[in-house]
């Protein structure tokens, strides 16, 4: 079983950058990938970007290229999302998702495809 638990959320205005982190515990495999989401008022939850533990590959939405980073530390098996240049639009519910025993080839960018879920951290964008 894993567990993860997400900090970082707040409020910031326009512009401006937050960092959110989601620290993983208990048995996690090597071949792990881990990703966030975001689930905005009123919306489905969406795919912000992904990123494996082994191979090192990243994806990221269209909607955040070139302007949030995701990023690893492995010892502490945690995984970041610093999100510069924010926008109103991303305000949101952001959820870290893990999946265990990634392939290449697994499609990162579906929600259905992980295991774990954090508990969701608010970020309130103001303009």
């Amino acid at each position: 079983q894993v567990q993860l638990v997400e900090s970082g959320g707040g409020l910031v205005q326009a512009g401006e950058s937050l960092k959110l982190s989601c620290a993983a515990s208990g048995r996690v495999f090597s071949t792990y990938a881990m990703g966030w989401f975001r689930r905005a008022p009123g919306k489905a939850r969406e795919f912000v970007a992904a990123i494996t533990w082994s191979a090192g590959d990243i994806y990221y939405a269209d909607s955040v290229k070139d302007r949030f980073t995701i990023s690893m530390h492995n010892a502490k098996r945690t995984v970041y999302l610093q999100m510069n240049s924010l926008k109103p639009e991303d305000t949101a519910v952001y959820f870290c998702a893990g999946k265990q025993g990634y392939e290449r080839g697994t499609i990162l960018e579906r929600k259905e495809t992980y295991e774990y879920w954090g508990q969701g951290s608010q970020v309130t964008v103001s303009s």
